[in-house]
Order: structure tokens, then sequence, then C-alpha cells
């Protein structure tokens, strides 16, 4: 697997979304920045920090031609139970099978309490207009995430 850097393209992709139909990052080329991050699971602590952090921001964040995109390998019906719940008005993208999560390579090896577990790590790629990867935060902290993206977006037009 190839570790993915700025100015690398991102890795094309097909998932099933919340809004019932399937999502391509070719979709948005030519047309708008994806905010493409990825979380461990739909309603918990640190997940939901950081989508109603993003849902907090949308609109700001849709004035710098951007479109937030969630991934995570729960599946739609769990997605559309976390929108409901906390009134997310963005697209999160069901992965079941991690071939996403691998492909741009936050399925990963962690720990917790002494167990090692496959997981997602917390992951935020922002893909310009022509497809490449503009910005990766890694280790994302899920308090204030958003505003470190839209800050990026302001900086970087």
């Amino acid at each position: 697997m190839v570790q993915l850097k700025e100015g690398m393209r991102a890795p094309e992709f097909k998932l099933s979304a919340s809004n019932g139909e399937e999502t391509a990052l070719g979709d948005f080329k030519g047309k708008k920045r994806a905010v493409l991050y990825f979380y461990p699971k739909d309603d918990t602590p640190g997940c939901t920090t950081e989508a109603c952090g993003f849902r907090d921001n949308l609109k700001t964040i849709e004035t710098q031609d951007a479109v937030i995109l969630g991934v995570s390998p729960d599946g739609v019906d769990s997605h559309n139970k976390f929108i409901g719940k906390f009134k997310l008005p963005f697209t999160l993208l069901s992965d079941p099978d991690k071939k996403v999560c691998q492909a741009y390579g936050v399925w990963v090896k962690k720990s917790l309490y002494g167990k090692e577990y496959m997981g997602v790590a917390r992951t935020t790629f922002v893909i310009g207009k022509d497809g490449k990867i503009e910005k990766i935060y890694e280790k994302v902290k899920p308090e204030g995430h958003a505003e470190e993206v839209l800050e990026f977006l302001r900086k970087n037009q």
C-alpha cells in the first residue's frame, strides 16, 4: 500500500451514501473541493464531536467551494440514524469492506487496554478540484477540527 502524501492524486472510490445513492470522488472533480474525513464509528463520543463540528461549520465551509464527506465502515442504516440524531446536513459514506479505508491508509492496527485490533485512524483529506490531495490531517483531535479545516480552506482558495 502506498503512503499517501500531499500533492498525490487521491484514490478514486464509489461508495453507498446515506442519501441512498452511490457517491464517487469523481462526482466532485472540477466542481468542488472534498473534505473527506474518516472516522471510526457512528454515534460514539469523539465521532459525534467531530461530525457536529462539521455540521456547525458547514455553511462557512460551503462558501469555500467545499463539500464534506464522512467515511466509516458502518452501514447506511447506522449512518442514517446518526444523521437523524444529530441533524447532520452532509453525506456519510459506508465502507463495510474497508477497501476505501485501506486505499487511503487509514485502516490500521490499533491498541486499547493492551489488546490489538484493526480500526480506522481518524484522518481527514482535503482533495482539490483537480483530484489531488491538498492537505492530510492525521491523528485528528475531534474538538476544533472543523475550524482547523475551515482555516486551511480559507488560506488556500
